[in-house]
């Protein structure tokens, strides 16, 4: 009941200071950034299903990103689909994409699916950079829309696409909740704790994991559909390793495996790398070393490691209890 209590306050304080946080801070600056961390927090939600809940490496995530990025952005500017048709059709051609993929990718395991993904993600990426046609490859796709209002709300100003973003974010995490405490859910952490006892026990590996795969890759295509609509601006960076590394970072800093720790990572190191920006390719001395202290120190992330200790007080203070328990039994049978 504790650990309840205090899971439900920990998410009603953060969605507090979320929803107050813009007026909290001098510039728009301030809330570009965080709008930025949640939409990459929604990206690395994703990813941390098919990593932290059903074990599989996948180094493509950054590709399946930008995938849905330049739908939305090669449907807007080149052929006028109204932003939410477009949002709403990159989700499922990021899935679609990803289905096939996993069909393929997900025959090999461990080290070998990992390296596979890397390689579709470096051919998503070199995709992009060459088909000019489709991509206006190197030079980018300039001059996105913004989405557009729903009724009366319009979304024109960084203050009502935070909000915007902050809404997905909580749809996004609700949705996965939603996922992960199902059997479905239970399917991926079987998987994750052993394929073969998973079999054994009835569970369809190959089904299961592309189940898994689909879904984190349409996190990862609404993300870049919502990070197309904000930034307006597309480059073939988005598809880069180093952005699949920065959401595998983002994991491993909040907790693999929690729902919150990709959000909690995604918002202490975007704004690290915001901070140390001043340093230009020098931050990398900085934030390098701490990452390697961070893994070393809290292996299970920072989410992971609070859980930690708190059952280890709960079990504390629960033979505690048994212990006051056993003796005054044996006072009272003494007297007796």
């Amino acid at each position: 009941m504790s650990a309840l209590l205090n899971r439900r306050s920990l998410v009603v304080g953060g969605l507090l200071a979320a929803l107050v946080y813009p007026f909290l801070v001098p510039n728009d600056y301030f809330i570009y950034v965080m709008a930025l961390a949640f939409i990459y927090a929604i990206a690395a939600v994703g990813l941390n299903l098919i990593l932290g809940y059903t074990g599989q490496l996948n180094l493509a995530h950054a590709g399946f990103m930008a995938i849905g990025a330049y739908a939305v952005g090669i449907m807007t500017v080149d052929y006028g689909v109204p932003y939410w048709l477009a949002f709403f059709l990159a989700g499922i051609i990021t899935a679609a994409i990803g289905a096939l993929a996993g069909i393929v990718s997900l025959r090999l395991r461990h080290d070998y699916f990992a390296i596979f993904t890397l390689c579709v993600g470096i051919i998503i990426w070199l995709v992009i950079e060459k088909w000019d046609s489709l991509t206006h490859g190197v030079v980018g796709i300039i001059g996105i829309p913004a989405p557009t209002g729903i009724g009366p709300i319009r979304f024109e100003s960084t203050l009502a696409q935070y909000y915007l973003v902050l809404a997905m974010l909580i749809l996004a995490l609700f949705v996965m909740d939603r996922i992960v405490h199902s059997l479905l859910g239970r399917a991926f952490v079987a998987i994750r704790n052993g394929e073969a006892l998973a079999e054994s026990l009835g569970v369809p590996l190959m089904r299961t994991k592309v189940t898994a795969f689909v879904i984190s890759v349409t996190y990862a295509g609404y993300a870049g559909a919502l990070y197309a609509g904000f930034v307006r601006f597309l480059g073939p960076a988005i598809a880069s390793e180093a952005n699949a590394f920065d959401m595998i970072a983002f994991i491993l800093v909040g907790g693999l495996g929690t729902l919150s720790g990709p959000v909690l990572g995604a918002v202490i190191l975007t704004w690290a790398t915001q901070s140390l920006q001043f340093l230009q390719d020098y931050r990398l001395l900085i934030y390098g070393p701490l990452l390697i202290l961070l893994v070393m120190f809290m292996p299970k992330g920072l989410i992971g490691t609070i859980k930690v200790r708190q059952a280890r007080e709960e079990g504390a203070r629960a033979a505690e209890a048994r212990a006051k328990a056993a003796a005054t039994d044996e006072r009272a049978s003494a007297h007796a």
